[in-house]
């Protein structure tokens, strides 16, 4: 069921929700959360068709804010509303209102929102691009318990990372970090089974992919060990190397589906591993709507080291280092201080993430560029 408005307000909104329902035979709400989408009227589709697969899992109220601010100083000066209600079909037993902002009223979409969202249901926004430098300060993001955003949907995700950790509230998230929870599920298992200590680690995938940032950042930042990352051809994150005492801990994916988990004394496995849809990925979000301290303390940790990485030297040269050789040499350096640390009597069953030591995120070039290491 699709109804049409044209002009109306948030009031004749909700009037025409609860007839919606009455005429398709279900008065009650049987929606656990509200979903605003925010986009433009070019991305919306694929957008919305994402959050309607998810909402067969978590039964939501959509509603998708496409602002239309105009053109010309008449267009801009205007303040109308459009509506597009839809029930039934694609939307299953949930409810999408498609709001479309003219003129000034583009600029006070949450006065729009405010009245359409769920009584004591949360509320989820999720900028699939064009997302605000604070999201949690945005008039939109004030009313969301979880703020979803994606930095790979920027011109520069290095960059946008760096933002989001400076911007950070509880209740922020990005379908980066998201993309690599099977990884670090993986990863995290291996260890379970392989009791040795990791000395170094590699992380390798496509240049301008954030979720390969976030990943070496996390295994930086859990296991306080040197990483290296180094580039491919992706697609997307396709490897990564732990090396501990015992061998190499390694688990690879070329093909974006089948991954090859190695671990010492083990035979290998296959693993899927296949790279998740926004709808599985929106889906995975609204499982937990708690703040996610672990991609905080993640994403905070990559602040200065992200910016050193990515910003040239004025000679030309990439942050205070050299390339694959230098991030090499720095994280033996920093095992053999490990090691020693080990030998004067440090607990070896201290946890990683609680240990005193330097971690180096090393964003070596693998395509003949250079890159620097930071500390």
């Amino acid at each position: 069921m699709n109804i049409d408005l044209t002009d109306t307000t948030s009031g004749e909104i909700n009037v025409t929700l609860v007839k919606a329902r009455r005429a398709m035979g279900s008065p009650a709400v049987g929606m656990v959360l509200t979903l605003v989408i925010v986009t433009d009227e070019g991305s919306h589709y694929d957008a919305l068709k994402a959050a309607n697969e998810a909402s067969k899992e978590h039964p939501s109220r959509i509603l998708v804010v496409i602002r239309r601010p105009g053109r010309s100083p008449r267009d801009r000066a205007m303040a109308r509303l459009d509506a597009e209600v839809r029930m039934g079909g694609e939307t299953g037993t949930g409810e999408t209102v498609l709001l479309r902002l003219h003129g000034e009223l583009a600029s006070h979409a949450h006065s729009v929102v405010l009245p359409l969202l769920l009584p004591d249901a949360p509320v989820v926004v999720w900028w699939p691009a064009d997302t605000p430098e604070h999201p949690s300060k945005d008039p939109l993001g004030t009313l969301a318990q979880r703020r979803i955003t994606d930095a790979a949907e920027t011109e520069d995700p290095v960059m946008a990372l760096r933002t989001r950790a400076g911007s950070y509230a509880p209740g922020d998230t990005d379908l980066a970090w998201t993309r690599i929870t099977l990884w670090r599920s993986v990863l995290a298992a291996a260890l379970d089974q392989k009791q040795a200590r990791v000395l170094r680690a590699e992380v390798q995938g496509e240049e301008y992919n954030p979720s390969t940032e976030l990943l070496a950042l996390w295994l930086a930042d859990r296991l306080n060990v040197p990483v290296e990352r180094t580039f491919s051809d992706g697609p997307g994150l396709t490897a990564v190397r732990l090396v501990t005492e015992e061998g190499d801990i390694s688990l690879s994916r070329g093909d974006g589906a089948l991954a090859r988990l190695t671990v010492p004394g083990q035979p290998d496995r296959n693993v899927a591993l296949h790279r998740r849809s926004n709808a599985e990925l929106i889906a995975e979000e609204l499982r937990r709507l708690d703040p996610d301290e672990t991609y905080a303390r993640t994403i905070r940790f990559g602040l200065d080291r992200l910016l050193a990485a990515s910003e040239p030297a004025a000679d030309g040269t990439a942050g205070d280092g050299g390339g694959t050789t230098g991030g090499v040499e720095a994280a033996e350096e920093t095992a053999e201080r490990s090691a020693e640390g080990a030998a004067e009597g440090k607990d070896d069953g201290e946890s990683a993430a609680e240990s005193p030591g330097e971690a180096v995120v090393d964003r070596s070039g693998g395509k003949g560029k250079a890159k620097g290491r930071t500390r």
